[in-house]
């Protein structure tokens, strides 16, 4: 069962010539989400042979062209590419007005829906729901109003013991009340634990996206113990004043964030376009946080499950 993030863009503002702009898509037991849309998202899908027809849900973090200016052109080769079925937008609500104005221009002839959530970027809450994962938003301080989002898988269902099934002559029935967590009662009153009849059989995975966002501790108690956290880290930590005029976090700042949250793993990006070769920013990071990678174009972090019997 997959859970692997793909990084499409990592560049903040500008794009260089070999960083695009800012897009996630991640992959969930074979669904894809998209995280920002960037300029050039559709074609880093294709380069990485993401079909564009598998997105269904896209999640917006906050209206700067850098993390929205791919999402028309994806649009609109959806519908040149004959799509039929509705794709869900969600996002802070003035992007609504915004995707309006363009359908107006550009999307008369759409043969397919778009359904816009709008979602309350100050709030921690619950927006999306299906039957593997949950995906909750994370408020943060940007410019404008900005959030990040926060995917989890749910809990599977129980795996019964094998060897129980024969030792306590388990009828269909108990195995399925088993399986949803009940302990096994006898008709004495005796009770024979639930956790010694089943098992977990793997740990849910989590992954959360920060983006664009001064250092904030509030952040830390929502992603705590994630699996894999995506922070941006537009400058290095000498910039730590710039960072703070624009919104923006350090090196130094993200790597705290993971450090006091307890996450398995780090990913930095949103780097400044003044930066040439990112390795010192990673080692700035690392002095801090061991666990951090460089979001690059192509690269795939997996989060692998993590069995019990």
């Amino acid at each position: 069962m997959n859970f692997k993030v793909t990084i499409l863009g990592s560049s903040s503002a500008s794009p260089t010539t070999n960083r695009f702009q800012t897009a996630h898509v991640v992959n969930i037991h074979e669904r894809l989400f998209l995280i920002d849309c960037g300029e050039g998202s559709q074609i880093q899908m294709m380069r990485n042979n993401i079909s564009l027809a598998r997105i269904n849900h896209i999640f917006i973090t906050h209206l700067h062209g850098d993390h929205i200016f791919g999402l028309y052109g994806l649009l609109s080769t959806l519908n040149l590419d004959n799509r039929k079925h509705e794709i869900h937008i969600y996002g802070f609500s003035m992007l609504e007005h915004i995707l309006n104005d363009f359908l107006k221009y550009f999307g008369s002839e759409f043969r397919y829906e778009i359904i816009f959530h709008a979602i309350n970027v100050r709030q921690h809450k619950l927006i999306y729901e299906d039957k593997n994962i949950t995906v909750e938003t994370i408020p943060l301080k940007h410019r404008v109003p900005c959030c990040g989002y926060l995917f989890r898988e749910k809990y599977p269902e129980l795996n019964i013991r094998k060897e129980m099934i024969k030792r306590y002559r388990l009828s269909l029935a108990e195995i399925a009340r088993i399986k949803e967590g009940c302990d096994l009662m006898y008709g004495d009153g005796s009770i024979i634990p639930n956790k010694e009849l089943a098992y977990m059989p793997y740990t849910p995975r989590s992954y959360a996206f920060c983006s664009d966002t001064e250092y904030s501790k509030k952040v830390i108690n929502i992603v705590k113990d994630v699996d894999l956290l995506y922070h941006e880290a537009t400058f290095a930590h000498e910039l730590l004043k710039m960072a703070k005029q624009t919104g923006h976090s350090t090196t130094v700042q993200a790597a705290e964030i993971a450090k006091q949250a307890n996450v398995k793993k780090l990913i930095i990006g949103h780097f400044s376009s003044r930066y040439k070769n990112l390795n010192p920013l990673l080692d700035e990071a690392r002095s801090v946080f061991p666990e951090t990678y460089l979001a690059q174009e192509n690269d795939v972090f997996d989060i692998e499950l993590e069995k019990f019997k």
